[in-house]
C-alpha cells in the first residue's frame, strides 16, 4: 500500500505525508487498497444478509381454467339480455365483475343477446371464474328465478367473509397472527391476503405453518362466511450458523470465517433476529500484523402487507506496512446502520410488486497507528426508495428492481474530502437496477437450470471511491482472485451459470461473467472491462452447504494483476 516513506519515521509525519499526498491525489487516481477494502466488506455484508435475510414464499394459487365455452347462437326458449345489474351486500366493490360475462378475450359478450339456460349457467360460471382468479375463493354468484322483462338480469353477489381465525390444538402456543394476517373477522376472505399471511408465519425458518379454510358451521352462521384454521409448529427458536471461505485478501487475510446466531419469533411477532460475526484466519508468523473484524445486527417483523426492519454493522481490518525505518499499522472501520420498510402492492397468482423505502448513515475512519487520517474520515447519510417486481412465467421466474439512493446533509452527515475538486460528493445521486432470471430445463434426461443476473448503476453526481462500483472477484465478474479491481463511477456487471443437478440438492455449475464500467475516474483505468469464466459444485448435504469452484479470466486489460487459476470455496455448518 505504501512503499517506502521520505520522513522522519513518526506517526504524526506519516499521516501528515499521507494526508497531503492524498489530498494532491484525490482528483486524480483510481481507487486504492483501502478503497477497494472497504468496497469488498460491502459485498460480503451484502452476501450474508441476502442469505440470511431471505424468506419462503408462498407461491400463488392458480385455478384450473374450464374448458372454453361459448354461448350458443339461438336457444328456445330465451329471453332477451341488455344489462347485467349485481345485488347484495358488497356488490359495490365488485363493479368490475359484470364485465367478465363477456368471456376473458371479451369478445363474447350477453348484451344484446337471447339466452337461455344454458347461456345464463355460462354467463354464471364465467363470473364465478374470474372471482376465483383474483382470489376471492369463497364469494359465490347466484342467478334467482326472474323474468327479465325489461332486458336486466341481476346476479346475486354471496360474499365470503372471514368469520373467525382459530388456531388449531396442536399449534405451538407462540403463534401470533394479528399482525402477520391481513384479515380481520367481518374481511373479505381472499387467497392473496391468506398467501400473503401464511408468508409472514413461515418466513422464518425454523416454523411450519399452514392456513385452512373452513365454512363455519355455528347456530348463527350467515351465508359466506368461513373460519381460518392455522397450524403453527416452531422448532428450537435458535439457530447457530459456522462459515468459512477463502473470499478476504493477502494483505488481511485470505481466510475468514463467521458465526450467526439467530433467533426466530423472540417477541412472538414472526421477528427475525440476529447477530453474525467475523474474523480472519491464519498468521504467516508471530510479527504478522493483518485481520478483518466484523459484526453485523438485524431485527425485522412484518406487519400485513408491510416489513419493517433495522440492521447495523461494523467492519474493521488492519495490516503492517513497512516504512522507511520502522513498520506502521495501517487500519480502517467503516459502521453502517439502516431502517427500512417495504410494502407488498400488489401480488396475484403470478407476480408481485414491492415498494421499499430506507434510510441509512455510513461512516468510515483510516489510522496510521493510532493517529487517524482526517481527510480520509467520511459521514455519509440519505435514504433509497426502490421498487422489486417477480414475475412467474410458466417454470421460469424473472426479478427485476430499480432504486434511487439520494445522499442528504442528515444525521451528521459531512461533506467529502472530494468535493473540493469536484470528484466526488456526500450529496449523491445514484440510480440502481438488478435483474434476475432462472429457468429449469431438461438436455438428454438431464435435469439443468439457467441462472442470469445484471447489475448496474449510473451515478447523477460525482461519487466518492465507496459508492463506486467494484469489478473483479467471487461477487462481480468471476474469474478474478479479487486482490485487484476496476473501480469506477458507472457501470455493470452480468454472471451467467448453467447447472446440471448431479444429486439431490447438489450441482455442477459452469459459469460466465462480464463487465464494464465508466466515469471520469475510469479515464486512470488500466481498462473498463473484465470476462472471466468459472467451474463449480455447489449444494447441500446435511447440516453443511458447500461452494467450491475453479476460475480463470478470459479478457483483462494489459497490466490488470490476477491470478491466472481463482480457486476458491464457500463452507457453512448448521445447527
Amino acid at each position: 500500500m505504501f512503499h517506502e516513506w521520505k520522513s522522519s519515521g513518526s506517526a504524526s509525519s506519516l499521516v501528515g505525508a499521507a494526508a497531503v499526498l492524498w489530498v494532491c491525489a484525490a482528483a486524480a487516481q483510481p481507487a486504492g487498497p483501502a478503497t477497494q477494502q472497504l468496497l469488498r466488506q460491502q459485498e460480503r455484508e451484502r452476501q450474508l444478509r441476502g442469505v440470511q435475510e431471505s424468506s419462503r414464499e408462498v407461491p400463488g394459487a392458480r385455478p384450473q381454467a374450464p374448458p372454453v365455452q361459448t354461448l350458443p347462437a339461438s336457444e328456445t326458449p330465451c329471453q332477451p339480455v341488455h344489462d347485467i345489474r349485481l345485488d347484495g351486500p358488497m356488490a359495490g366493490r365488485f363493479a368490475w365483475l359484470p364485465a367478465t360475462a363477456a368471456g376473458a378475450g371479451q369478445d363474447d359478450s350477453p348484451l344484446g343477446r337471447c339466452l337461455g339456460d344454458t347461456g345464463l349457467q355460462i354467463v354464471l360460471s364465467r363470473m364465478q371464474q374470474a372471482l376465483l382468479a383474483r382470489g376471492f375463493v369463497t364469494t359465490r354468484v347466484l342467478a334467482g328465478a326472474q323474468s327479465l322483462v325489461d332486458g336486466r338480469l341481476h346476479v346475486t353477489l354471496v360474499p365470503g367473509v372471514v368469520h373467525a381465525v382459530r388456531p388449531t390444538p396442536d399449534s405451538s402456543p407462540r403463534l401470533q397472527t394479528w399482525n402477520a394476517l391481513p384479515l380481520r373477522p367481518g374481511d373479505l376472505l381472499q387467497l392473496r391476503d391468506i398467501e400473503q399471511g401464511l408468508e409472514n408465519l413461515q418466513r422464518i425458518p425454523t416454523v411450519e405453518a399452514d392456513i385452512q379454510v373452513e365454512p363455519y358451521e355455528g347456530a348463527d352462521t350467515r351465508p359466506g362466511q368461513s373460519d381460518l384454521l392455522v397450524s403453527y409448529r416452531q422448532a428450537l427458536p435458535l439457530r447457530l450458523n459456522l462459515a468459512l471461505d477463502d473470499g478476504g485478501t493477502r494483505a488481511t487475510g485470505r481466510q475468514q470465517a463467521g458465526a450467526t446466531l439467530s433467533y426466530d419469533n423472540a417477541l412472538t411477532l414472526n421477528d427475525l433476529f440476529y447477530l453474525s460475526l467475523g474474523h480472519n484466519l491464519g498468521k504467516r508468523s508471530e510479527s504478522d500484523e493483518r485481520g478483518t473484524r466484523s459484526a453485523i445486527v438485524h431485527y425485522s417483523l412484518p406487519w400485513g402487507y408491510w416489513l419493517f426492519g433495522g440492521t447495523a454493522s461494523h467492519n474493521h481490518y488492519f495490516q503492517s506496512v513497512a516504512g522507511a525505518s520502522q513498520t506502521y499499522r495501517y487500519s480502517g472501520s467503516s459502521d453502517n446502520l439502516e431502517m427500512r420498510a417495504s410494502r407488498l402492492l400488489w401480488r396475484d397468482a403470478a407476480r408481485r410488486t414491492t415498494a421499499s423505502l430506507r434510510g441509512f448513515r455510513r461512516s468510515a475512519n483510516n489510522f496510521i497507528d493510532d493517529t487517524e487520517i482526517d481527510v480520509q474520515h467520511r459521514v455519509t447519510a440519505g435514504w433509497e426508495a426502490s421498487l422489486a417486481h417477480r414475475e412467474y412465467i410458466g417454470d421460469a421466474v424473472l426479478d427485476a428492481s430499480l432504486g434511487w439512493r439520494r445522499g442528504t446533509g442528515a444525521f451528521g452527515a459531512q461533506a467529502a474530502p472530494e468535493e473540493a475538486f469536484g470528484e466526488g460528493s456526500s450529496r449523491l445521486k445514484l440510480l440502481i437496477g438488478d435483474l434476475a432470471y432462472t429457468q429449469p430445463f431438461a438436455l438428454a434426461g438431464q435435469s439443468l437450470r439457467y441462472g442470469g443476473s445484471w447489475h448496474g448503476q449510473w451515478n447523477r453526481t460525482p461519487l466518492t471511491p465507496q459508492d463506486r462500483l467494484a469489478l473483479g472477484g467471487r461477487y462481480s465478474v468471476r474469474g478474478f482472485d479479487g486482490e485487484s479491481a476496476l473501480v469506477a463511477e458507472r457501470g455493470w456487471f452480468w454472471r451467467n451459470d448453467i447447472a446440471l443437478k448431479y444429486a439431490e440438492a447438489q450441482e455442477a455449475y459452469l459459469g460466465l461473467d462480464t463487465g464494464r464500467v465508466g466515469g471520469p475516474s475510469a479515464e486512470l483505468l488500466l481498462g473498463r472491462s473484465l470476462t472471466g469464466g468459472v467451474l463449480g459444485l455447489r449444494g447441500a448435504r446435511g447440516a453443511w452447504s458447500y461452494d467450491l469452484f475453479l476460475g480463470r479470466p478470459l479478457h483483462k486489460p494489459e497490466g490488470f494483476r490476477t491470478a491466472r487459476v481463482a480457486a476458491g470455496f464457500n463452507l457453512s455448518l448448521a445447527f
